[in-house]
């Protein structure tokens, strides 16, 4: 006989959640994670000129663009999206992105947590950060806890 888990109703209301800042650059808001979900969803807050390098993941990742311009590459082609856009990469396809607003927020999505453990271990909570950018301790995560594979500088 199979045992099924029945998972408590998540209620976030905007700003709430746990609140990180991404050593990559930009400040995490958890609306869904492991601690209550097997999906992962992160509202990431970020300024021009923030970039990631050429990056794959195990799972899918998809971003919807909620505020500002994003310039977001899959494979070699280029794409600009602006609020309400969404772009869904499957599972290790290389891909990365760029903000070319001022501002941007998106809501990043991943069909499980398993990639979790890297963007906690490339974070740390935002009361008390200094909010640098260290790739240096994007790297360790990958390192540490898998989640993703840098397979590329950034392209823009």
């Amino acid at each position: 006989m199979t045992e099924t888990t029945t998972l408590a109703p998540v209620l976030r209301r905007a700003g709430e959640g746990e609140k990180r800042w991404f050593f990559g650059g930009g400040v995490f808001t958890w609306k869904l994670g492991s601690a209550n979900e097997d999906i992962h969803l992160i509202e990431v807050d970020m300024v021009e000129g923030k970039w990631t390098p050429v990056h794959t993941h195990p799972v899918s990742e998809s971003m919807w663009v909620l505020e500002g311009q994003i310039r977001y590459r899959i494979n070699d082609d280029e794409h600009e999206l602006g609020p309400g856009d969404f772009v869904m990469v499957p599972a290790g396809v290389p891909h990365a992105f760029m903000v070319t607003s001022p501002t941007a927020k998106v809501l990043a999505i991943q069909p499980t947590c398993e990639c979790e453990p890297f963007y906690r271990g490339a974070s740390e909570p935002l009361e008390g950060s200094a909010c640098i950018v260290d790739f240096q301790r994007i790297e360790q995560s990958a390192q540490a806890n898998g989640g993703i594979e840098i397979v590329g500088p950034p392209p823009f």
